[in-house]
């Protein structure tokens, strides 16, 4: 016979979750929150996941929810616990994925009293969340109507803005107390407000009358319609389409590796390859000199186009369009005219000499993460959905062609969260995952790997090149007497003993032929997830990358 819950308050949250359509908990142990964890894995309708450690179950309940394309929920005690969700509640908030925070806590009245675990849990996320809730308690006057429409406006705003929104859940003793039948309650509808966009015709003038019209895309989901979208608007050359990795865009005449072509651009380059008409699609851009290029072209018109954020990343921006890409595409081609400009022959002439130069360089690179990068976008299947991890794993992955789904937490840009947001991926995906990760990223977030519900078909790739390299690359660094020990944080750690110690498969490679052998065979099926550590530590893979920009630079004809 099940057990459910004897609060009013649990009974009416679950039955407003599963009638809005959240059906995936990631739940970490404690006691405040133990009549949501009982009642909900008694729900038909719920899958819980028992996540030991806060911080890396947010991360992966945000994996879930990149994955499931609707709102997870993660529930935790009270306490400290609540505020280890935060990391992952500021990369959510950037990257509007739809993560529902549900946070037990002492009764209201407790607060600031020193009573354990009690801290001021009220407003805890209002900095980076689209709304903060609390629960009134059973005995209040009204509870039930007032939670009601509480819940309703939550969750609903959750699915709205596709963002991280707060409840704050007060409970009183007694925690465990069980009923066998729930209260019947009333069937909520989702509170969701619908837009309609429409093409301003000054939208449509200023496209005609451009002549260097150059379009940027930052981080953006898989999109087929905009992707065949902009493919139409560079079959006749009228306009230049710049991608990254993590923009998930393929097309013989997109410019997919902004680094390769302006890392050498100088003052006459950046006057002649600058736009008048600049269009942005998407979030986050990875590149930081196509973000200085941008910033001293200071084109005429600058468009932003995302249905959530209209950042001034370049100091230019003119027009906030709050649509989807595809949407604002297709009424713009219904008008626009798709005439030839030589702009796009301009930026093709550079795109085939660093191409060119690309091809000449690797068969001379020695084993290193430039050449281990080279072999992964070769080697990984195509039905993997590819993760990469932030600092250097993410910049060596715009050289290459990965025609993948990718993903990488660009939202903060931080380390702390890419393991256990791969893996909560791989927890609900039909389709094998691999993490493509650095070593400091990798140590930091190991109880990513605390779970057992990591399917066997999952692959984690490590780089592992003794400390963050990052830091040997961007110019500033390297300078600094505190660099290996405070800085890149160098070390000698391998992770195989946590690969046996998580129960996982481990294979490592320290040079190029080992490599290839391995990856021959590394995607292959296995009772057990695998990880594959490439190790570098004895190699100078810093000069290597800069070895490969001063050599596929055209302006070194």
């Amino acid at each position: 016979m099940k057990q459910y819950s004897s609060k009013k308050s649990i009974q009416l949250l679950a039955h407003h979750l599963d009638a809005l359509g959240v059906h995936h908990f990631v739940i970490s142990p404690g006691s405040r929150n133990a009549p949501i964890a009982i009642h909900f894995t008694q729900i038909e309708n719920f899958h819980c996941y028992s996540i030991v450690d806060e911080r890396s179950a947010a991360f992966v309940a945000m994996g879930m929810a990149k994955r499931l394309g609707k709102p997870v929920g993660v529930i935790c005690t009270s306490g400290s616990a609540a505020v280890n969700y935060y990391p992952a509640v500021t990369e959510a908030f950037y990257q509007n994925i739809p993560l529902l925070l549900l946070t037990a806590d002492r009764p209201t009245d407790f607060v600031d009293l020193f009573d354990g675990q009690t801290i001021r849990q009220k407003n805890i996320f209002h900095q980076h969340s689209y709304g903060d809730f609390e629960l009134k308690e059973d005995g209040d006057f009204e509870a039930e109507e007032s939670n009601a429409e509480i819940l309703t406006k939550a969750i609903s705003l959750c699915v709205e803005k596709q963002g991280p929104v707060h409840i704050n859940i007060p409970l009183e003793e007694p925690l465990y107390e069980f009923v066998t039948e729930i209260k019947k309650f009333r069937t909520p509808e989702a509170m969701i407000a619908q837009s309609q966009y429409a093409l301003p015709s000054k939208l449509a003038t200023e496209w005609n009358a451009a002549k260097k019209i150059l379009i940027l895309t930052g981080t953006l989901k898989d999109n087929a319609e905009l992707q065949m979208l902009l493919a139409q608007i560079v079959k006749n050359h009228s306009a230049v389409v710049l991608t990254e990795v993590n923009s998930n865009l393929h097309d013989d005449k997109f410019f997919n590796h902004i680094d390769r072509y302006i890392f050498n651009f100088s003052e006459e380059d950046y006057r002649a390859y600058a736009p008048d008409l600049l269009i942005t699609v998407g979030q986050n851009v990875v590149s930081k000199k196509v973000k200085q290029f941008l910033r001293k072209a200071q084109p005429t018109q600058h468009w932003h186009i995302d249905k959530h954020w209209h950042p001034d990343t370049y100091f230019a921006l003119t027009e906030r369009v709050k649509a989807a890409p595809e949407v604002f595409f297709q009424q713009l081609l219904s008008v626009a005219r798709l005439e030839p400009h030589s702009y796009f022959n301009l930026w093709t002439n550079l795109k085939d000499k660093a191409d060119h130069r690309h091809t000449l360089f690797l068969p001379k690179v020695p084993f290193s993460d430039f050449l281990a990068m080279s072999y992964l976008s070769k080697a990984i299947p195509q039905d993997y959905h590819v993760h990469f991890s932030n600092s250097s794993v993410i910049r060596y992955a715009q050289l290459f062609d990965f025609k993948h789904t990718v993903h990488c937490n660009r939202g903060t840009s931080g380390i702390d969260g890419s393991t256990s947001t791969a893996m909560g991926y791989a927890m609900v995906s039909d389709s094998p995952t691999v993490l493509i990760t650095g070593d400091i990223g990798f140590f930091y977030d190991i109880n990513g790997l605390w779970n057992q519900y990591i399917p066997p078909y999952t692959r984690i790739i490590l780089l592992n090149n003794g400390g963050g390299d990052i830091f040997k690359i961007i110019p500033g660094p390297s300078q600094a007497m505190a660099l290996n020990e405070f800085i890149a944080t160098t070390h000698h750690k391998s992770a195989e003993a946590l690969a046996k110690h998580f129960g996982f498969e481990f294979t490592q490679a320290s040079d190029d032929i080992t490599l290839s052998r391995i990856l021959s065979k590394f995607f292959e099926n296995s009772a057990r997830p695998k990880i594959l550590e490439i190790n570098t530590q004895n190699v100078d893979n810093a000069s290597v990358l800069k070895q490969y920009f001063r050599e596929v630079s055209p302006k070194n004809e």
